[in-house]
């Protein structure tokens, strides 16, 4: 191997290595119903440029989906929790009629 593929190599290694040192911090979905809201408020502010606005509006239309489709997946596993439970529970009522 060539020095220059070999440095290339060690700077990459060097770089997963910083990654591993700063680990990001976790955002939760509450978090991000709140960046949603600043974002809806800045643009009621005019804290953006008109062709800034774009792009924003872009950002928060994706924020606001991800969060009703996050949303609706936990309502559909609260729900199937619930159906497993009150399935679980009417089967031990039954074995207990028997």
């Amino acid at each position: 191997m060539s020095e220059e593929a070999m440095a290339g190599e060690t700077e990459i290694v060097g770089n997963d290595a910083a990654e591993e040192q700063v680990a990001p911090e976790n955002l939760t979905l509450r978090e991000l119903d709140q960046l949603a809201q600043v974002i809806d408020l800045g643009s009621q502010r005019g804290a953006f440029r008109a062709g800034e606005l774009e792009v924003v509006g872009a950002l928060y239309n994706k924020l606001v989906a991800f969060l009703s489709y996050v949303q609706a997946q936990q309502k559909a596993a609260a729900e199937a929790a619930g159906e497993e439970v009150a399935g679980t529970e009417e089967g031990a009522e039954a074995s207990e009629g028997e």
